[in-house]
């Protein structure tokens, strides 16, 4: 997944610390190497998924002996070439390059070959820029109704892609708690409130019907009232749909053995109807985007109006 180097140094002590004290595994675990060390351990695991452009692969680690226990996590791999020729589902051993709180692999081999294709986009993609007009896609929300992205416009929308099965804590389910954070922080301010509207979009939707999307939204939003779907509303875009909202938005999904393997895709649409932001993976942080979520209203008005 792509994040920011702070960010991943932040992350990847989190999970490290939260993978210990919850495997309860009695096997002791070295700390982190400080900053002026550098150390080296053999990594054993299978491909998840692949992020070119954030030259990362999601691998599904065995134990590494003297460091961690076993766990899903990113990996920086440097090499382009080496990234091409990876695909979810190959088996892959590799050093695990550790330098203070920045981690990387090295020297990545192939043990045995999936024998899927690479992830490739359903059809070729476009990366949204800032101006870029958003087509008025249409959706199925969380009550079952119809919705276009065009009667959002006059506010500012924010979109992020997931699906509900995702079960790697750093992907689906991170955004949207970090969704829950951006809400959260706009309702402190009634005026930015009423004129923004959050979207989660599942690019599931076989698994993701509306009863599905309710309980998700219920479940990561901390409400029990429909009331929530005021401002943050989750919907599913219909399969014929999907392979044309995906390429705007630069989203890249394959069913992978019962899972979707899949890109992230987050954006800031203006009251214009037009790309303000576009974050690839989730290289961003929630005050970031409030701010330029807050920043991408025209004018703004007394909080008590």
């Amino acid at each position: 997944m792509n994040i920011s180097r702070t960010g991943v140094a932040f992350i990847f002590s989190i999970s490290l610390l939260f993978a210990l004290a919850s495997c309860n595994s009695s096997k002791p675990s070295a700390e982190p190497p400080s900053n002026s060390e550098t150390k080296h351990y053999q990594l054993k695991g299978k491909i998840i998924s692949i992020d070119k452009q954030a030259s990362e692969a999601n691998i599904d680690a065995e134990d590494i002996p003297g460091f961690m226990d076993a766990m899903v996590m990113p990996y920086k791999i440097k090499d382009a070439g080496v990234l091409d020729k990876l695909a979810p589902g190959d088996a892959v051993t590799g050093d695990l390059v550790v330098q203070g709180h920045d981690y990387w692999l090295e020297n990545v081999k192939v043990t045995q070959a999936s024998g899927q294709p690479a992830l490739k986009p359903t059809t070729e993609l476009h990366f949204p820029v800032p101006g870029d007009a958003v087509p008025d896609f249409e959706l199925v929300n969380q009550n079952g109704r119809r919705i276009h992205l065009k009667q959002y416009q006059g506010k500012t929308l924010l979109v992020t892609f997931i699906y509900t099965r995702c079960p790697f804590a750093d992907y689906c389910p991170r955004v949207t708690h970090e969704f829950a954070q951006i809400n959260d922080q706009l309702r402190a301010d009634p005026a930015i409130y009423r004129n923004t509207h959050l979207l989660s979009i599942s690019f599931d939707p076989k698994h993701d019907t509306p009863k599905v999307l309710r309980t998700y939204a219920f479940a990561f939003s901390g409400s029990k009232t429909a009331e929530i779907f005021q401002h943050w509303e989750f919907a599913a875009s219909p399969s014929k749909e999907l392979p044309a909202i995906a390429k705007f938005f630069g989203l890249t999904y394959q069913e992978d053995g019962g899972l979707i393997t899949h890109s992230l895709s987050t954006a800031v649409i203006g009251p214009d109807g037009r790309i303000v932001k576009w974050y690839h993976g989730n290289d961003w942080q929630v005050p970031e985007v409030v701010k330029e979520v807050a920043g991408s209203l025209p004018s703004r008005p007394p909080s008590g109006a």
